[in-house]
């Protein structure tokens, strides 16, 4: 893009552009934010005032619109975001999307088609893969720490929120129209897309899913297996209705000279496990988790360099995640 500042319009003003997001987009040499969307008006104006920000919208074709609108944030829950994208992209404009990309592997195939066509870019925010702490895992596997991998054991598992118990008013994200699935299609996307980015892509995948918990319609509760184009295999399980006891978020790539453990959400220090011993490896991240992705992208729309964050890398993990629901 030729401007000096790539000018933001979010869609969407809930949590995750309250903390992860909204004020790195602020912080960014080259990057401002000039308008926010929401359904509630009375949200989005608050929301702008809050955060310094000149515009506000309750209309989305509004701010995409927006002549001083030059890339646009999606950040609504996943069943509009192929609608938004597409709307932005034919209007010129650049998306970022929060992950996972859309609710199936058909509607990222629609965005990637349209960014293909318009020549927009479409970026989605898997950010882990920009984290120092998940660079450092990377890093260990690509220097040989634990020699050739052999394998890979996803474990997940935590106990219901408060909210998941409210019958009446059940959280959208164990809505499957509009999140996609349960909680599954809202955390393992960062899972699959970080072993994508160390391993490569995955070429087969498959799963068994059941609802245990009764809390709500969607599945609850996971077990997957699937290979990666190296040849390597690797397995998940996921348990969103687990006791308190059971709590785990752990992944462990295991090598024929070591192993190393790492957590997704919860950065507890990476260990790995070698003949020496085991190496405690604790790694700090930024404030604002997604800042480093969202300066990739700032520097790629100014021409700076190039971010691999796009539409076409997310697909693959959404293919991942349908082929585990049965969904393809």
């Amino acid at each position: 893009m030729s401007e000096k500042k790539i000018q933001w319009g979010f869609i969407g003003c809930g949590e995750v552009t309250k903390y992860k997001s909204g004020p790195a987009f602020q912080k960014i040499e080259g990057s401002e934010v000039v308008a926010v969307m929401s359904r509630n008006g009375e949200k989005a104006k608050a929301y702008a005032k809050e955060r310094g920000i000149p515009k506000w919208y309750d209309d989305a074709q509004e701010l995409i619109d927006d002549p001083e609108v030059n890339a646009v944030y999606i950040a609504t829950p996943p069943s509009s975001h192929a609608t938004y994208a597409i709307m932005s992209m034919k209007a010129g404009k650049p998306v970022y999307i929060e992950k996972p990309m859309a609710v199936t592997y058909e509607e990222c195939c629609r965005i990637n088609r349209i960014s293909k066509e318009t020549g927009v870019p479409c970026f989605v925010a898997y950010y882990r893969r920009y984290l120092p702490y998940f660079q450092k895992v990377k890093s260990l596997v690509d220097d040989g720490a634990i020699g050739n991998v052999i394998n890979i054991q996803i474990r997940f598992a935590q106990p219901p929120r408060d909210l998941d118990y409210n019958k009446g008013n059940l959280p959208w994200r164990v809505q499957p129209d509009i999140a996609g699935g349960g909680y599954f299609y809202d955390l393992a996307p960062h899972q699959i897309d970080l072993l994508q980015e160390i391993f490569g892509c995955i070429l087969e995948a498959s799963g068994y899913k059941s609802n245990r918990g009764g809390l709500y319609p969607a599945e609850d509760t996971l077990s997957a297996c699937f290979q990666f184009d190296n040849g390597l295999v690797g397995s998940g399980s996921w348990c969103f209705v687990a006791h308190e006891s059971a709590r785990e978020d752990r992944i462990e790539i295991i090598g024929d000279k070591g192993m190393i453990c790492f957590s997704v959400f919860t950065y507890d220090p990476i260990a790995l496990h070698t003949e020496k011993g085991r190496e405690e490896i604790p790694v700090e991240n930024p404030v604002y988790v997604q800042q480093p992705l969202i300066q990739a992208v700032v520097d790629h729309l100014l021409g700076k360099s190039v971010c691999s964050c796009d539409g076409e890398s997310a697909t693959l993990t959404n293919w991942v995640m349908d082929k585990i629901l049965g969904k393809l």
